[in-house]
């Protein structure tokens, strides 16, 4: 019998098909793994609501839980919403070593929010940056440029 610990950590290594150097442990998307009976529930977390990328990660999930031979289903739950809180250290690490910046700061619901006064370029480090669109490549990052460098860069944004 295969555990509940290894299930999360297979299906814990599901690559995010936008952003492929993040799993969706990494991401928290992986909310977790449950028993209904003798069948698993994977849950999952897009996100945004309307995030494609759920689809693929969705199949994905099944044919690891085919391939640990186990009976499950994944089931997708919006509330409460995801967060870039969300990420794991490690995540964040791999994105500034892929070339993206990622979020700064905390999402706050019932406080003050944080305001990112620079993003520091994920290539040389420099603070010293411009927002070139508020949207880049997926709608969870922002095209900015290093004014340093002249590199840019996506900035994966914090919700």
């Amino acid at each position: 019998m295969v555990t509940d610990a290894a299930i999360l950590e297979a299906v814990g290594e599901v690559a995010d098909p936008e952003v492929p150097v993040l799993t969706i442990a990494d991401l928290g998307v992986l909310r977790g793994v449950r028993h209904d009976g003798d069948e698993v529930v994977v849950t999952i977390t897009p996100t945004y609501s309307g995030c494609p990328a759920m689809d693929l990660i969705r199949h994905e999930v099944e044919l690891t839980l085919q391939a640990l031979q186990v009976g499950g289903r994944v089931e997708t739950v919006l509330s409460p919403a995801w967060t870039t809180d969300w990420m794991s250290d490690a995540g964040k690490a791999k994105l500034t070593e892929y070339g993206i910046a990622p979020p700064t700061g905390r999402h706050a619901v019932d406080g003050p929010v944080m305001l990112a006064l620079t993003v520091r370029c994920p290539l040389c480090g420099s603070p010293d940056t411009t927002e070139l669109s508020r949207f880049g490549s997926t709608s969870c990052k922002s095209l900015w440029r290093c004014n340093s460098c002249r590199e840019p860069f996506d900035h994966f944004k914090a919700i």
